[in-house]
């Protein structure tokens, strides 16, 4: 079969693969779409992000979808036919985390398309997928394959929510209006928040987050003064979800939290300083979200939803014959927001 492969920096191939036997326990997926996330393209365009680096040829891709071509043992809840969505981590080796239920902690994680390991963790950007049946999540009928596909970074923001907490009646600051932003910013609206202010540096995104349910859009870069006025009275915002991984985010993300307010860092950038004095003297709660545990399945889930709708996020589908074009304009911020690549159709 096929499958995208980096192996350099802007050096994406279609590349012939083998595909391995299948294994008691497991599932042959002929996969349909599959999203470009913001981790794919620093591969593509750095060959990897902070000290992480490919030292082998990649298969990059873990937001993906497809339908069961053959099971091993097949699970009573699994037939082949059905449409499913893959959760993108595996745990083979139980741990203390596992064991308490931190599944994204634990401590020998094999994620799709990750360096992190030598070998690297393959990923699923490829025309069939072997995997274990306890990673599928049946899609409903009516979900198509696109939404489905949304899967993944939704379940990233649903996490994201949880470690917040409440969220009804709250008013919320999300910075970053990337894909993960605009999800965030759709999970606070489902959530019941009062207000949801998102930032960006580009107008393109925050057009997309009025979509998304955001009530009011600010452009830091043009519009520097805009957020002044929820500094004053020791901040303003009771939930702040910094998405951009700057420094400049996590500074503003202090000066505009009320006290005992929450900020959660989602966005991984170059690890910018935090300004503790602020932090301490009005008694903020900095937490940081990692990946998701059962919040997958719960993605499915609310992706199902009549009243839940991603096509404002979804910019392009493209065959993945295509690939470098794909990456290409995902990698343009002003014109896109989630590129899907398609297998097999």
């Amino acid at each position: 079969m096929k499958a995208i492969r980096l192996h350099a920096p802007h050096d994406l191939r279609i590349d012939d693969i083998e595909t391995p036997p299948l294994a008691a326990g497991q599932a042959l997926i002929t996969i349909h779409n599959g999203g470009i996330c913001g981790s794919d393209l620093h591969y593509y365009h750095e060959g990897g992000f902070g000290s992480v680096r490919i030292r082998e040829p990649l298969i990059l891709g873990h937001e993906i979808v497809g339908q069961i071509s053959a099971l091993e043992g097949s699970d009573s809840s699994l037939k082949v036919g059905d449409r499913v969505a893959i959760n993108p981590g595996t745990v083979p080796t139980p741990c203390q985390y596992t064991r308490e239920g931190l599944i994204n902690h634990a401590e020998d994680m094999r994620f799709y398309g990750s360096a992190m390991r030598y070998p690297h963790v393959q990923g699923a950007f490829r025309e069939q997928l072997v995997c274990e049946q306890s990673q599928l999540v049946k899609i409903p009928d009516h979900v198509s394959d696109e939404k489905a596909a949304f899967a993944e970074p939704l379940a990233v923001s649903l996490h994201a929510a949880r470690q917040a907490g409440d969220l009804l009646n709250k008013r919320v600051l999300v910075s970053g209006a990337g894909p993960i932003g605009n999800l965030v910013t759709l999970v606070a609206k489902l959530a019941g928040a009062l207000e949801i202010v998102v930032t960006d540096i580009k107008d393109a995104p925050l057009a997309t987050a009025i979509k998304m349910g955001a009530t009011q859009t600010i452009n830091v870069a043009t519009d520097q003064k805009a957020l002044i006025n929820f500094q004053k009275g020791k901040g303003y915002f009771d939930i702040v979800f910094e998405c951009s991984g700057s420094q400049a985010g996590i500074t503003t993300a202090l000066s505009v939290t009320r006290p005992k307010g929450t900020i959660v860092q989602v966005g991984l950038g170059n690890d910018p300083q935090v300004p503790l004095s602020q932090l301490v003297s009005r008694e903020l709660t900095l937490k940081g979200t990692f990946r998701f545990i059962e919040e997958f399945n719960a993605a499915v889930a609310t992706l199902a939803r009549a009243d839940v709708d991603i096509t404002p996020l979804l910019t392009a589908v493209m065959p993945f014959d295509k690939a470098i074009e794909a990456f290409e304009l995902a990698s343009d911020k002003e014109n896109a927001m989630k590129v899907q690549l398609s297998f097999n159709r």
